[in-house]
C-alpha cells in the first residue's frame, strides 16, 4: 500500500478529509521550501503537492506563474526538487509527497531515471499536468514499477467514458479541477462540484481531491463535505509572493491559512 493510499484509508477511518496544500518548490528561494513543507504538516496538511518549476506553466494563472518565475530565477531544477524531498524525508517519513508539474523536465531526465530518482528521494505520486493518459503509458509503467502513484486530472467537461479511461490509468487519487480555466480562477459552485463527484464515484472508487477556487476556511469546509480531499494552491502561493522579501514570516502565514481550513473541515 502506498503512502497516499494509506493516508486516505486512515483519514476515512477517522471520518476526516485530506487537506492537500500546493506550493512551488524553490519559491521565493530554494533554501526555504523544506521549512515551508514542515510548517504546513504541523498546521494540519495530510499530503503535499510540490510544484516543479517550469518556464511555461500553461495550466496556471498569473499567481502561480509568477511563483514558477521566482523559482527559476534561482535555477531551481527537477534534481534540486528531488533533493528537497530527500531533506524533508529526514524528519518526516509519513506525509505523502506528490510532484506536480509539466512533462518536459521529466522527459529530459528520462522516464526510468526520473521514476528511480523520485522513488529513492521519497516521492509518492506524480501529477504531470500536460500528459494525457493516452500518451502516458510509458511513464505510468515506470512509476508503477517503483511504487509511485500516477495521478491525473479530471475536469467539469470530462465525459463518463473519459473518466473511466483516466481513473483506470490513475492510482492514489484523482484531482478534480472544479472550475473551467486556469488556477486562481473565479467562483466555486459547490453544488455543481458535488454532482460531478457523484458521477465520478459511479465509475471509480479512487479518492477524489478537489482543487481550484478554494481560497479560505469556508470554501474548504464546503468542498470537504463532498470530496475526499481539498487541494489548496493559489492562496498559499499568493502569500509566498506577498512575503517574498520576508521569507522567515512565510511559514507562520501558510500555517495560519491551513490551520483555519483544518479546523473548519474537522468541525463538520
Amino acid at each position: 500500500m502506498s503512502r497516499i493510499t494509506a493516508c486516505f484509508a486512515e483519514l476515512k477511518q477517522a471520518g476526516r478529509k485530506a487537506l492537500i496544500p500546493y506550493i512551488v518548490a524553490g519559491d521565493p528561494v530554494p533554501g526555504v521550501t523544506v521549512g515551508f513543507m514542515q510548517a504546513m504538516v504541523a498546521a494540519g496538511a495530510d499530503i503535499i503537492e510540490l510544484g516543479v518549476p517550469f518556464s511555461d506553466p500553461m495550466a496556471d494563472g498569473p499567481v502561480i506563474t509568477k511563483a514558477h518565475e521566482r523559482a527559476l530565477k534561482h535555477h531551481t531544477s527537477l534534481h534540486q526538487v528531488l533533493e528537497m524531498v530527500v531533506e524533508f524525508r529526514r524528519t518526516d517519513r509519513k506525509t505523502p509527497i506528490v510532484l506536480m508539474g509539466y512533462l518536459n523536465p521529466v522527459e529530459r531526465m528520462g522516464y526510468a531515471v526520473f521514476a528511480e530518482a523520485a522513488a529513492a528521494a521519497g516521492v509518492d505520486g506524480v501529477l504531470t499536468v500536460d500528459l494525457p493518459p493516452e500518451e502516458g503509458a510509458d511513464l505510468t509503467r515506470e512509476l508503477r514499477e517503483r511504487g509511485l502513484d500516477p495521478i491525473y486530472l479530471l475536469a467539469p467537461t470530462t465525459t463518463p467514458e473519459r473518466i473511466k479511461l483516466i481513473t483506470d490509468a490513475a492510482s492514489g487519487y484523482v484531482y478534480y479541477v472544479s472550475l473551467k480555466g486556469v488556477t486562481g480562477a473565479a467562483t466555486l459552485d459547490v453544488e455543481a462540484v458535488a454532482k460531478r463527484l457523484d458521477t465520478i464515484r459511479t465509475i471509480s472508487h479512487l479518492p477524489i481531491g478537489v482543487g481550484f477556487g478554494i481560497k479560505d476556511a469556508e470554501s474548504a469546509a464546503a468542498v470537504s463535505r463532498h470530496a475526499d480531499g481539498v487541494v489548496v494552491g493559489s492562496v498559499l502561493v499568493a502569500t509566498v509572493g506577498q512575503l517574498q522579501e520576508q521569507p522567515a514570516a512565510i511559514p507562520a502565514a501558510l500555517a495560519g491559512i491551513l490551520q483555519a481550513m483544518r479546523t473548519a473541515m474537522d468541525s463538520l
